[in-house]
């Protein structure tokens, strides 16, 4: 089959690589129907992953038709449409017990995890074999293991372009109010105006949000999620942002900070973004009002240099991070999909044939022509 490969050197390539097969009585076979870029392929895409291999198949979200089940499979059916979760999880062990399913200790492809991290979090797709990914979505086919927990049925109505970004962008999004507890009343501001931190803003004004900031640098993306989801737009390049927060913010700044700045390939293609990843961090917790919360979602590799500890500690700020969300938010997102309430399509920026991957990618990276995601047909 073909799939769109990490190739090296900041370069993807489409390679025909083997059919996926079952390997486990709890395992699918998905034809895929659609996949997107994702700012989780940045870092790799940059080099900044030593631990993936030329030929690794990427594409973290995907949704497509079940074409072959394994005897275990009890929720799906040949020629079922579904969108599979980015995060593999057995649902059996005793952090998915807990609803943590981005930290399963099963659902890795069976290999070390980061040393830097302490523990192993779930394995996902399109991340390297070697920190316990599997094959990606941006491929004909996919093997999805423990098909009857992260894999969902996508209501009739709901199309594949909206549908798609319920394997994670949307689930990150809504997970960074979540997480941020945002209240009625409250005030978010929301670093970075890619589809996960737009998806954030869509979700903080349903959760009641009085003020919803987001800041970027891209007018082109600040105008999108102003005109979709209603809020505020701060370009950092014009403004003293952390001054234009105090004012907006009654002069205490705001409850709730979300870093959805993620990492570009290049550090220096945004200026928020420095050589460890860490100014919009930085920022964040300067901004955030004294006892407030401070919310990092996040999908850069490695360590944060020059941390405020000080900042945190003496501000009583709470921080909470996340990689990425877990399936336990897809059946209620796929549902407010279909009733019109969640609406995601904008975010497909540019739709081309899998063939003109390497395009698409170089397009997401340097974030030209207005792109915020591609979206691949194989």
């Amino acid at each position: 089959m073909r799939a769109l490969c990490w190739a090296g050197a900041d370069a993807v390539e489409v390679r025909r690589v083997p059919d996926p097969e079952l390997r486990n009585a709890q395992d699918m076979i998905v034809r895929v129907r659609r996949s997107t870029t994702c700012g989780a392929d940045l870092p790799l895409l940059g080099g900044r992953v030593p631990e993936a291999s030329a030929g690794e198949v990427l594409g973290r979200e995907f949704l497509g038709e079940v074409v072959e089940v394994g005897p275990e499979v009890r929720r799906h059916r040949v020629a079922d449409r579904v969108v599979v979760g980015a995060a593999v999880a057995c649902g059996a062990c005793w952090f998915c017990r807990q609803g943590l399913l981005a930290c399963c200790d099963n659902g890795t492809s069976g290999v070390t995890a980061e040393p830097e991290w302490g523990q192993p979090s779930a394995g996902g797709f399109g991340r390297p074999a070697r920190l316990g990914g599997f094959a990606g979505g941006h491929a004909e086919f996919v093997r999805v293991p423990y098909a009857d927990v992260g894999a969902f049925a996508v209501p009739e109505s709901v199309s594949d372009d909206r549908a798609v970004f319920a394997a994670d962008a949307a689930p990150a999004g809504w997970y960074g109010a979540e997480l941020g507890e945002v209240a009625p009343g409250d005030v978010v501001a929301v670093w970075g105006a890619g589809a996960v931190g737009q998806l954030t803003a869509g979700a903080a004004v349903v959760r009641g949000a009085d003020r919803v900031i987001v800041v970027d640098d891209r007018d082109d993306r600040l105008r999108m999620v102003a005109r979709h989801a209603g809020v505020e737009a701060l370009n950092h390049r014009y403004v003293d942002v952390l001054a234009e927060l105090r004012e907006r913010s009654g002069g205490r700044g705001p409850d709730v900070c979300v870093d959805a700045s993620g990492l570009p390939a290049e550090p220096s293609r945004w200026p928020l973004t420095e050589a460890d990843g860490g100014a919009a961090l930085r920022e964040a917790v300067h901004a955030c009002r004294k006892g407030g919360v401070v919310v990092v979602l996040d999908a850069r590799p490695g360590v944060v240099d020059r941390f405020p500890l000080g900042a945190l500690a003496d501000k009583g700020l709470a921080v909470r991070a996340a990689r990425r969300r877990g399936a336990t938010a897809i059946p209620e997102l796929l549902a407010r999909m279909a009733r019109d309430e969640l609406v995601t399509e904008h975010l497909a920026t540019h739709r081309m044939p899998l063939e003109r991957g390497a395009d698409g990618y170089a397009l997401f990276r340097d974030r030209a022509d207005g792109c915020v995601r591609v979206v691949f047909t194989p």
